[in-house]
């Protein structure tokens, strides 16, 4: 994108958030702050909208938690001036696991995603304590293929960048001078022990990635293409599929009145 061009959506994405706002009659954002290119974007943007804007590093169990994603978050904080704390959840989770394990087994995966959600009540708290709204961090390329938490940091009142691909964040948080350190840091959840990187965690790479999301909007699939393309193309449809019910309404249960009059 030209510079004009990523002015301009700046100057859109802050207007979005200034309606949004005065809509609901709230003083300011919140959003959780992980260190990562998604999340200083979210936080820049809400802070050019409002100057009430808060942020929460929320270190949860990993090591990566309290290492990188902790140094770049307050990193963020300290370049743009956003007034941020640090809530530790690591002894949160270990309660609520020996709670719930001692009445039933916890799958990994089930254990894995208790973070995200006591991270997302942990920013509702703190932003129904100031009357603010919690501004979410996600991207279009993670919410197509459901690659995020549901009831975790998908739950959030707006999504400032719902609508970018992670290779547009990339730009539009360059452009805004997002430090080099967060822009050069190979995108992961910090969810595993490990560092598990999200092309490790999903098998293809970001751009494969939007590369396989326009073919499909073309109307492509996997049978149209070999090798590894035909390979992406599979991995994208398959998350697709899996975790389509993350962006689907709550199926509401209707019975006809004709039934219920019997």
């Amino acid at each position: 994108m030209l510079k004009e061009d990523l002015k301009q959506d700046v100057e859109a994405r802050v207007a979005f958030l200034r309606r949004a706002l005065a809509q609901a009659g709230a003083q300011g954002f919140v959003y959780g702050n992980s260190g990562g290119k998604d999340c200083t974007l979210v936080g820049i943007l809400c802070k050019l909208a409002c100057e009430n804007t808060f942020g929460v590093c929320m270190p949860c169990a990993s090591s990566q938690n309290y290492g990188q994603d902790l140094r770049d978050g307050m990193l963020a904080a300290k370049a743009f001036g956003i007034e941020t704390v640090t809530v530790d959840l690591t002894g949160t989770k270990e309660a609520l696991m020996a709670a719930v394990t001692a009445a039933h087994p916890v799958a990994e995966n089930a254990a894995v995603n208790i973070a995200p959600r006591l991270r997302m009540a942990t920013l509702y708290a703190v932003a129904q304590t100031r009357g603010a709204l919690v501004a979410g961090t996600g991207n279009r390329s993670e919410r197509y293929l459901g690659y995020f938490t549901k009831w975790g940091d998908g739950g959030v009142d707006l999504s400032p960048i719902g609508d970018l691909t992670k290779t547009q964040v990339y730009a539009l948080a360059a452009f805004l001078g997002v430090p080099r350190s967060i822009l050069e840091a190979e995108p992961s959840d910090g969810l595993f022990e490990n560092d598990r990187t999200d092309q490790m965690q999903i098998g293809a790479t970001y751009p494969e990635l939007e590369w396989a999301m326009d073919r499909v909007n073309e109307g492509r699939s996997a049978a149209d293409f070999e090798g590894r393309q035909a390979e992406v193309m599979r991995i994208y449809a398959a998350r697709h599929a899996a975790n389509a019910h993350k962006m689907n309404p709550i199926p509401v249960c209707k019975i006809p009145e004709d039934f219920l009059r019997g």
